[in-house]
């Protein structure tokens, strides 16, 4: 149990940046007990004795998830997220909760109702939302792996912010059982992992069909973590221009290209491509994920669980705890979401907004069907800023201008780091067809090792 001993130790590294909102020692032991026990088995587990820590909105029954609200404050679920389940089955320890923004509503885990998480890296910065808890974890050296979570770029982002790798993907390949929803047409359940082979590992513990969810599509997982064995030689890269516009930040224009030609060196094909509705990604985006976000936290009034404020009558008593409850991001996206799909407005914006993810899907559709195997982009515009600095909310979203294609065209992607500007991470994405992940997976392999210590720096 060495290893969960020296990631308890860890934990209060974790306490100054605000990384978890809930952890217990003896929790973590118990579990790390549990997977001793695995050690004399056969076929002991991909992850045997590897603490995980787990992002705030997905269901664990001995800690409590809260979703980084008020509103959930101490709620402990009755039942476990299967992607924990899974985890526990390949012998990893669960450890602890972490901090994220209210219900996955930010990227900058400025938005929690416990406090901003500080980036391991610069404390004075942003580690991205909304998984940021998870993605300081893994930075902090806490712990080599983490579960997030992603409805327009809360995995990839906080990872590229923080200078790891993190996967989302396919929508269907990990069950969201578990997975309290915010959009339920977008939410993915994703990985961090210090490394790519890290974040291989996990990725391949927690896919697969699960009957508990619907979304879920019944077919083979990849061993993943094999896919660096293959090289890059033969592959097709596809360089979006949208991806690349002028106003770039210069240096992240200047990483991208240079591990673009650190893959070109190893014999893949660099091609120039075009995904010409990327530039409607950010309004429709927050059109649909508010829209069904609207629907998903009606659930939340009071009445079986969590916070309840008294009212004069039942409708006082709604008003009053869903004010208390909720926090003003949240608030905002709940009343964009309710107007969008009111009587009159449902199809000037909503079924538009439906159409024009219908386009962008079609683009990558087209880009992949050309013979493109994979698109490397930045995952960010911009490192990592500082906590305070962005009051604006149009101004934050348009820091996921890179990552909300992916999610509403359902497409896996993941960020690696390529590089640093003045110590801050720069992330890399790589995007690719459904249901291959082992393409992006064998890329990001190649990356990594061709980038080596340059990656860090």
């Amino acid at each position: 149990m060495t290893d969960i001993e020296d990631a308890i130790a860890r934990v209060p590294h974790g306490d100054a940046l605000n990384i978890f909102v809930s952890f217990d020692a003896s929790d973590a032991r118990a579990h790390a007990l549990t997977a001793e026990q695995m050690k004399s088995d056969t076929s002991p587990g991909l992850l045997l004795g590897v603490p995980v820590a787990i992002k705030d909105n997905i269901a664990t029954t001995t800690l409590t998830t809260s979703c980084g609200s008020r509103i959930l404050e101490g709620y402990v679920s009755p039942f476990e997220a299967t992607a924990v389940t899974k985890l526990r089955a390949a012998g990893a320890v669960p450890f602890g909760k972490t901090n994220m923004d209210e219900f996955g509503m930010g990227s900058s885990t400025e938005h929690s109702a416990f406090g901003p998480t500080r980036n391991p890296l610069a404390p004075d910065r942003v580690p991205g939302g909304s998984s940021g808890g998870s993605a300081a974890a893994v930075a902090a050296g806490i712990v080599p792996i983490a579960l997030g979570s992603e409805t327009g770029g809360s995995v990839r982002q906080p990872a590229a912010f923080c200078g790891v790798v993190g996967i989302k993907p396919s929508y269907g390949r990990v069950s969201r059982y578990g997975l309290v929803a915010f959009a339920s047409s977008l939410d993915h359940i994703g990985v961090f992992g210090a490394t790519v082979d890290d974040a291989a590992r996990a990725l391949e513990v927690i896919a697969g069909f699960d009957e508990h969810d619907a979304t879920s599509v019944d077919m083979p997982v990849p061993h993943y973590h094999t896919a660096g064995e293959r090289s890059v030689k033969g592959l097709v890269i596809g360089r979006p221009r949208e991806y690349f516009p002028d106003s770039l930040d210069a240096e992240v224009r200047r990483r991208c290209d240079v591990a673009l030609d650190r893959l070109r060196a190893l014999g893949a094909e660099i091609r120039d491509v075009s995904l010409p509705h990327t530039g409607l990604a950010i309004p429709t985006y927050y059109i649909i994920a508010p829209a069904e976000a609207s629907a998903n936290l009606a659930r939340f009034d009071g009445v079986r669980y969590g916070l309840r404020m008294e009212g004069q009558g039942l409708r006082e008593m709604y008003e009053a705890t869903r004010s208390g409850g909720f926090g003003p991001e949240v608030t905002r996206r709940i009343m964009l979401g309710t107007y969008v799909l009111s009587a009159g407005y449902y199809d000037a914006y909503y079924r538009k907004a439906q159409r024009v993810r219908t386009l962008i899907a079609d683009d990558f559709r087209a880009v992949f069907e050309s013979g493109v195997d994979v698109l490397f982009t930045p995952t960010a515009p911009t490192p990592a800023f500082p906590i305070g600095s962005i009051s604006d909310p149009y101004a934050m979203y348009l820091s996921d201008i890179f990552t909300v294609t992916a999610n509403l065209a359902g497409v896996p992607a993941m960020s690696v780091p390529v590089g640093r500007i003045g110590g801050l991470p720069i992330g890399g994405q790589i995007i690719a067809k459904h249901f291959d992940e082992m393409s992006m997976v064998r890329v990001a392999y190649a990356l990594e090792l061709a980038l080596g210590a340059e990656a860090r720096q």
